[in-house]
């Protein structure tokens, strides 16, 4: 299959690569090296955290690769401006689903794509309504499911669907991280095949 550029991901994130591969175009993944708690530690909002980490991240690789297409791509998961992170303890993660339980909150995916003729910024609202629930639901469903490396400390595309009364998204590609719709729409748009 003939692609305009040598499409990169600069992610080395197995949630990412498995998701840009439904697309079915041969890519490489880069990882960026961008350190995200200086950007984090800004007085940054949620969007401009995702957004300016895309950014980042895909100018990184791109300085390496200028004769490629580099996707960039960062999501920030927030109550009420409220970030949180990746919880990496099982400790941290019951007691970010603790905070989120009963409300709702949002997950921005921001995504930017370098290319040699093309640039473009985007980002994906998702707004999902956890339904409360009890400690002990939440230490069964964290060891179950470990999501440990998620933002948000849970897996919508595993067993913590059950955590939620409602999710709102144009695209449900984006709570796993990158939102394929409309990433598909500009690669398609410059020249990638369907």
């Amino acid at each position: 299959m003939k692609l305009p550029y040598p499409l990169i991901l600069a992610s080395t994130s197995k949630y990412r690569g498995a998701l840009l591969s439904q697309l079915g175009w041969e890519f490489q993944a880069l990882a960026p090296g961008v350190d995200e708690d200086q950007i984090k530690s800004q007085n940054l909002s949620p969007a401009q955290i995702a957004q300016t980490l895309s950014k980042l991240k895909a100018q990184a690789v791109f300085d390496q690769r200028p004769d490629a297409c580099v996707i960039g791509s960062d999501q920030v998961c927030h109550l009420n401006g409220e970030i949180f992170g990746k919880p990496h303890t099982e400790e941290r993660a019951i007691e970010q689903l603790m905070r989120m339980q009963g409300k709702r909150h949002e997950l921005l995916t921001a995504v930017t794509i370098l290319c040699p003729l093309h640039k473009v910024t985007f980002l994906n609202i998702t707004s999902l309504t956890m339904r409360p629930v009890t400690v002990k639901t939440l230490e069964e469903y964290v060891r179950a499911d470990l999501p440990l490396d998620c933002a948000g400390s849970y897996k919508l595309e595993s067993r913590g669907i059950k955590l939620f009364e409602q999710i709102q998204t144009s695209d449900h590609t984006a709570i796993i991280g990158l939102p394929l719709i409309e990433l598909g729409n500009h690669l398609v748009k410059w020249g990638y095949p369907i």
